[in-house]
């Protein structure tokens, strides 16, 4: 793993406009009509760098923004500010032609293989297509042989080729849906749930080789999962997200045993543990935010035992560690913590 960040973000922010039509979005104050519009605040100034030939996890319940993060990165969202970098370069702004010798460069791997893949194509069209898209001047063998060798590098046998994707089961599925990522030799890839769909013992077949194409192509990877054994099974580092902000990013290991922010303790304290005490899970106390109406100052809180006024009105920043970590908490910053 190197030193150097393969791919940056600056302030990130993502929001998205449900307010529907013009008569949806009048609404009356005292017999008087008014226009609102409905925001959801899904990514919110976020800022973090992805090291070269590291898997960088994220994680956070449901609705935090994970997946709108990495879309947004990947470009499928455009961002409503902020910037992306890869390898020094924005690419945010750019779109069309401009953008498709990056888009080459950074891949996908979605949740469910079922959806991601489409059921009118074969398996050999599919991975093709991009082949075809990118590179115009290969030859038809060229591509071929690209699909065969793609095909045997995440264990499948090329014959296979041409049969159509309901063909296969889940775990073919998926390593089909690797390997259409892996066909254009990307240096980044964002696998977004890539095992949620998957039985238990098909999970750890494609974690491995997962981490078997990192080695062999020095692949860097944005991992999201719900997981936590996996993300700590497989993570060099790990961002926190709550609500659209980031709370922590740390170290993988220093994570999961010295945890920082009180979010990500009671986030690992529900990790089911062997042995474990019965009293050692964190229950938090309040009513959960949405992302349609964040709360000011810190998001988290409305539910932190460690709040006060400070908290209620001033957005906490990234503090650095001497560690490597980075913590948003006014409490660990003041000691209360």
């Amino acid at each position: 793993m190197s030193n150097t960040p393969l791919l940056e973000t600056r302030d990130l922010v993502k929001h998205f406009d449900i307010s529907g039509g013009l008569v949806d979005q009048i609404k009356f104050d005292k017999g008087r009509p008014y226009r609102e519009k409905t925001i959801v605040k899904a990514v919110n100034g976020v800022s973090i760098d992805i090291l070269e030939g590291e898997t960088l996890s994220v994680v956070g319940e449901s609705g935090c923004g994970k997946s709108t993060l990495a879309r947004t990165i990947i470009g499928l969202y455009g961002p409503n500010s902020g910037e992306v970098r890869y390898r020094g370069q924005r690419i945010d702004p750019l779109s069309g032609s401009a953008r498709r010798p990056i888009r080459k460069k950074m891949q996908m791997v979605f949740q469910d293989p079922y959806a991601s893949l489409n059921p009118r194509m074969t398996v050999r069209q599919i991975l093709q297509e991009p082949v075809k898209f990118h590179n115009p001047k290969m030859s038809g063998q060229e591509i071929e042989d690209k699909v065969a060798e793609t095909f045997r590098a995440v264990g499948l046998d090329p014959a296979w080729a041409g049969n159509y994707p309901h063909e296969f089961s889940g775990g073919q599925r998926q390593r089909i849906s690797l390997a259409r990522a892996l066909v254009l030799d990307p240096d980044f890839v964002v696998a977004d749930e890539p095992i949620a769909a998957l039985d238990v013992s098909i999970q750890a077949q494609i974690l491995n080789l997962m981490m078997d194409m990192q080695d062999e192509r020095k692949l860097t990877y944005l991992f999201i999962s719900h997981d936590l054994s996996v993300v700590e099974h497989i993570s060099n580092r790990v961002a926190v997200m709550y609500l659209g902000s980031l709370c922590e990013l740390s170290p993988a290991k220093e994570l999961f045993t010295t945890p920082r922010h009180p979010y990500t303790q009671a986030l690992l304290s529900a990790i089911p543990k062997l042995g474990g005490s019965p009293g050692g899970h964190i229950r938090l106390s309040g009513d959960v935010p949405t992302p349609i109406n964040l709360p000011a100052g810190c998001v988290f809180h409305g539910r932190c035992p460690h709040a006060n006024e400070r908290c209620r009105r001033e957005i906490p920043l990234l503090k650095d560690f001497e560690s490597g970590a980075k913590v948003a908490c006014h409490a660990l910053e003041e000691g209360r913590i």
